[in-house]
């Protein structure tokens, strides 16, 4: 399946991680075998999604296939862009310089912090009673 697609990354974001597969073609992208409007129905998701085809000016160059798995919605659409990012990179390295500037190159590791024994929360302790 991946040996027909020319350019492949991942992108990841939160608990999300998107492998994204692209090719020449009419500019269809298809995410977990559906349609882009169909997966993501909020518009600014998928304003997200299409960011770094519509700083390159390549909206309709790649059919992209996407597979993306955990976290929510909007890490998923924010791992998808970093995916597209990487890959475009790859297509023509001269492509840096403007998603780097943009900001869609540096992968966001801010994550859930954990939940840690003996406390209520991540960072909330219990709340302490003298008598």
């Amino acid at each position: 399946m991946a040996s027909e697609w020319e350019f492949q990354s991942v992108g990841r974001r939160k608990n999300a991680v998107a492998r994204v597969y692209m090719r020449s073609g009419a500019g269809q992208m298809t995410i977990n075998d559906r349609k882009m409007e169909d997966y993501f129905g909020r518009k600014v998701l998928q304003m997200i999604v299409k960011q770094p085809f519509e700083l390159t000016q390549t909206m309709e160059r790649f059919e992209v296939m996407i597979n993306v798995c955990g976290g929510g919605l909007s890490g998923q659409a924010e791992a998808i862009r970093h995916g597209i990012t990487r890959a475009l990179m790859k297509f023509n390295p001269e492509l840096r310089a403007p998603l780097k500037k943009a900001g869609y190159v540096t992968r966001d590791a801010r994550m859930v912090e954990r939940k840690k024994y003996g406390q209520r929360k991540a960072r909330a302790r219990f709340q302490y009673s003298k008598r």
